[in-house]
């Protein structure tokens, strides 16, 4: 490593405090005895991603209207333009779909057997095959007519129009007539949505499509997020052998209880689907054997009493059993399983070299620490590591919020005891908070307590935490002297 170099310490105080301080108790960002040099900082681009930036419209193709037109043909200047006028046009038409449910929305559809063949093996079988089929119209009841629509336009124009309200329809028709890039830009398009809301609806489509990369990255969400996804309405929409996947995750990172909760919830919507009263009875037996993946005896007692005892779910030998297994010595054997889930391991990123008290001493006051940092993938925010007194024993009180584009993603006002070591202490969010690759956020803590504290120093903008590389930048919010060097907020604890 190279020797460090003397540098003048260098201010990242954007905002004035509220009140002017001497130079005793202002921190500054830099301690004195820092001498460190700032490895370079890879580019980070501070614009929003692609599907959120607002694009300027691409230019329009012709439609069907166009070959209204006397000799429209000399008009087209390549072959995606001829096709885009022969889409959802009868003219020349050699093949009709009635497309979607006849008792709902059934809609006739034109097309070109010529272009569906050239695009997917099922059309060229249908239609070229040694059993193809000479008939003029074509029924196709399971796909809704926007998806089949949407699955034309890709094999005629090589354009997609995917939207929340049709993008599973479209995977569904570029499932079905094996048109691979279709079902994957669908893909895509949902792995930018997704979130702790629709995670568990995802994934149960992810197994009924037998995507993946759609279903991991579910599970990264699902995983981390365990509590809100449970708590979803999306949870009570998916189906029994998706429930038995969620109930069985050894990393599911929830308490058993929420877990329990979850379940009764989508009991009792099970049950009103297949039409018969929401009854204890009728829940246990929509159940099943999905029940004994739930870990209730991991619960604690007071848990257990409130909730399952109480619920109805339970047979009254099961309940008794339970209640015997957490107070006698011989305990009787259950169905459930006795072993906690093993959850997630929490990462953290520390992004000091060291830390100093005393000599250079840092006051909190109450004013605001912050920092801006950017991640190269997806990960999870539960919590930050704070620094504690340096003059002994102290509790602190403590405000946290983390920020994106001035817009607050979580908060956290809460207590910690600092037992006057250099160590950090973990204050957590109530919810992991998931953060997206290659955008800056802000973290900023704001302490009331000890004043005294101890602060890092040597601080690196760029630091890599098992697979994940964490850019850091001052922030204008820090009006306490925290920035890149040196002050405050030394660690980020995430899952990934």
């Amino acid at each position: 490593m190279d020797k460090p170099m003397k540098t003048e310490p260098k201010s990242c105080l954007f905002a004035k405090p509220s009140r002017e301080y001497s130079d005793e108790e202002v921190n500054q960002e830099v301690p004195q005895n820092f001498g460190g040099k700032l490895p370079v900082q890879r580019q980070i681009r501070q614009t929003e991603p692609p599907w959120q930036l607002p694009r300027s419209p691409p230019p329009s193709l012709p439609n069907a209207k166009a070959s209204e037109e006397f000799n429209w043909q000399a008009n087209m200047s390549n072959v995606r333009e001829r096709n885009a006028v022969m889409f959802n046009n009868p003219l020349m038409a050699d093949i009709f779909f009635n497309v979607g449910n006849p008792q709902h929305s059934c809609q006739k559809i034109p097309a070109h057997k010529y272009i569906l063949g050239t695009g997917s093996s099922v059309f060229f079988a249908m239609f070229y095959g040694g059993l193809s089929d000479k008939q003029l119209e074509i029924d196709i009841p399971d796909v809704e007519p926007a998806a089949f629509l949407n699955l034309l336009r890709y094999l005629y124009c090589d354009e997609t129009k995917v939207e929340p309200d049709n993008v599973l329809a479209t995977l569904y028709a570029a499932k079905k007539y094996l048109v691979p890039h279709l079902a994957r830009a669908c893909v895509r398009y949902l792995e930018t949505s997704l979130s702790a809301h629709n995670a568990c609806v995802l994934l149960s489509q992810g197994r009924l499509f037998e995507e993946q990369e759609l279903m991991h990255r579910c599970w990264e969400v699902i995983d981390a997020q365990a509590e809100e996804a449970l708590k979803s309405d999306g949870f009570c929409e998916i189906d029994i052998s998706t429930l038995k996947t969620v109930l069985g995750r050894e990393t599911l990172n929830a308490k058993e209880l929420s877990v329990f909760n979850a379940t009764c919830r989508w009991a009792d919507s099970e049950c009103r689907r297949c039409e018969i009263e929401p009854t204890s009875e009728n829940k246990r037996k929509v159940l099943g054997d999905a029940l004994f993946l739930i870990r209730i005896p991991t619960m604690k007692l007071n848990e257990y009493a409130n909730g399952p005892a109480q619920s109805g779910i339970m047979t009254l030998q099961e309940s008794n059993d339970i209640f015997i297994y957490y107070s006698a010595r011989k305990r009787p054997e259950l169905n459930f399983p006795l072993k906690p889930r093993k959850g997630l391991k929490p990462y953290r990123c520390h992004r000091f070299q060291s830390s100093a008290y005393r000599s250079n001493q840092w006051r909190y006051r109450g004013r605001c620490d912050s920092i801006q940092f950017a991640v190269d993938q997806r990960i999870f925010i539960a919590g930050f590591g704070l620094y504690g007194s340096s003059s002994g024993a102290a509790e602190y009180t403590v405000r946290m919020e983390l920020k994106k584009n001035g817009t607050t993603l979580g908060q956290c006002f809460t207590k910690f005891f600092s037992d006057g070591s250099s160590n950090t202490f973990s204050v957590m969010f109530d919810n992991p908070i998931q953060i997206e690759p290659d955008q800056f956020y802000n973290a900023s803590a704001v302490l009331d307590g000890g004043e005294l504290s101890y602060f890092g120093q040597e601080g690196l903008a760029e630091v890599q935490c098992d697979k994940v590389t964490f850019q850091f930048q001052c922030s204008s919010d820090s009006t306490n002297g925290t920035g890149v060097q040196g002050g405050q907020i030394p660690e980020i604890i995430f899952y990934c």
